[in-house]
């Protein structure tokens, strides 16, 4: 009889510890927290999730201002900057999507922010009305610190407490929520936050735009239709009228002044990607380097990218020299791994990486960031392609997310491109070697008869860590990835 009572207990005690764990999962699929730690001394509503949490490492990564601690004051929410990556203690304000008096919808993007390692768009947790904005584009905010104000009703926050503790896997799945289109109680119209502000640009009452999607959503197209049909706006392309353009006041004047502005000293703030080289060159600064120059014939890699470039079907994807001379890079790694490892100086430990994460230095007008192309070892030349112009395109337009940046083997620097016979790189550290990469040109070569003959040079300088990699260690890894570029047939008998 008391086995059988302490089997009922302790089944009992099992079924409340998995309910209550189910909950906390599912409310945390539901609305995932910020990167905010809790305290022991938090809100014991918050304590059980607390200690699940860290008992079953339930983690989220959002970018969004949910934080658990912002509550409503007097109608009034403080939106406060998010910890959008571990390490990340500011984040600079690029732009904002919205101004004072603006409404504002759950999901809708609310500002962009840069930090030293990405791109960030925040977004709303809430329906709400902009009361205001604290920060202007240019500003360095802190993590925590508040972005702005919303004001809120009660019934936005109920709605919001509520889907916090709900375990219908309704919400979770709908398409609609996930896309941020929401059709409150009230039927008001089915549209994403853009398509509102499309209609508030031209002075239209949304719920006067018949929808045409699925369950009557509302797409811009039927904004742009409805604005036509009314005479709102003119299907005709604008024209450029030269009589529109006022002249200069005072020319001569304004030239004086822009002038003398030329020779006055002027104070720049390092930012976001610049800010992250000044870290991590001045981290370069402590590596013991070497460098090893080595010149390596390219014509038959010249050849081998025209061949390429007549067969490519995909106008997306322009083939240069990189994508063959990366593969080649990988193919010596595998049999070089301690050229792709990092070593960390705390605990005097050296990861071989079992994955050739490539990184590429691209100038951007932004400053120099490096992302990397992941598991090259697995992708052909063609995959490479494609996701060295992906990421050429994210960069150019200062929207790399964290994934694209983090966890580089090794890095490769074309300066060749702009210009140069070679650089002197220093390393990514924690990586241990870095490649620069000179310009490609024709050379006069002798034979062993004593003809002159021209040849396609590329110069190559490969900075090493010398508490890792010693002269030998380099030396063979290139050794062999020069094989690889001057014989690039070499390339398909070796590849797995």
């Amino acid at each position: 009889m008391m086995l059988s009572r302490r089997i009922l207990r302790g089944r009992s005690c099992l079924c409340y510890l998995t309910s209550a764990t189910s909950k906390t999962v599912v409310a945390t699929e539901l609305k995932p927290p910020v990167f905010t730690q809790f305290s022991t001394s938090s809100k014991s509503k918050f304590d059980f999730s607390y200690k699940l949490n860290n008992l079953y490492n339930i983690k989220g990564h959002y970018f969004s201002t949910n934080a658990l601690e912002s509550q409503p004051v007097n109608g009034i929410v403080d939106i406060p900057l998010a910890q959008t990556g571990e390490g990340i203690a500011e984040c600079e304000l690029l732009k904002w999507f919205v101004q004072e008096g603006d409404q504002v919808e759950e999901y809708q993007r609310l500002c962009e922010v840069q930090s030293d390692k990405a791109t960030i768009e925040i977004t709303s947790r809430y329906n709400g009305k902009v009361a205001k904005v604290l920060h202007i584009p240019g500003d360095m905010i802190k993590v925590g610190e508040t972005l702005l104000k919303l004001s809120v009703d009660d019934s936005s926050v109920a709605h919001d407490d509520g889907a916090e503790s709900s375990l219908g896997s309704d919400t979770s799945d709908s398409d609609d929520n996930k896309a941020g289109v929401k059709k409150s109680q009230k039927g008001e119209a089915l549209c994403t936050p853009a398509v509102r502000s499309l209609a508030k640009e031209h002075n239209i009452d949304i719920n006067d735009v018949t929808g045409t999607g699925k369950h009557g959503r509302i797409s811009k197209e039927d904004v742009l239709k409805y604005a036509l049909g009314k005479g709102i706006i003119d299907d005709k392309p604008a024209l450029f009228n030269p009589g529109s353009i006022e002249p200069m006041d005072g020319p001569e004047e304004k030239l004086h002044e822009i002038a003398d502005s030329l020779y006055h000293d002027k104070i720049l703030t390092l930012r976001a990607y610049q800010r992250a080289m000044v870290k991590s060159m001045t981290a370069a600064a402590s590596v013991p380097h070497f460098h090893y120059v080595e010149e390596i014939n390219c014509d038959s890699l010249i050849e081998l990218k025209s061949a390429f470039q007549k067969e490519n079907t995909d106008p997306e994807v322009k083939f240069t020299f990189l994508p063959v001379l990366i593969k080649a890079l990988s193919m010596a790694l595998t049999t070089h791994p301690l050229v792709n490892s990092t070593f960390n100086l705390e605990t005097y430990e050296v990861t071989l990486k079992g994955s050739h994460n490539v990184g590429i230095a691209m100038a951007t007008p932004s400053g120099l960031v490096v992302p990397n192309i992941k598991n090259v070892q697995s992708l052909s030349i063609f995959e490479i392609a494609k996701e060295l112009s992906r990421l050429q395109k994210l960069a150019m337009a200062n929207k790399l997310p964290p994934a694209d940046i983090s966890g580089g083997t090794i890095t490769l620097s074309n300066i060749g491109s702009i210009g140069g016979k070679f650089g002197s790189p220093l390393i990514n550290v924690p990586e241990v070697a870095i490649i620069a990469l000179g310009k490609i040109q024709k050379v006069a070569h002798f034979a062993d008869d004593g003809t002159v003959y021209p040849v396609s040079l590329m110069t190559v300088n490969i900075a090493a860590d010398h508490r890792i990699l010693d002269g030998a260690n380099v030396a063979f890894f290139c050794k062999e990835w020069k094989e690889y570029i001057e014989k690039p047939e070499l390339l398909l008998l070796r590849t797995r």
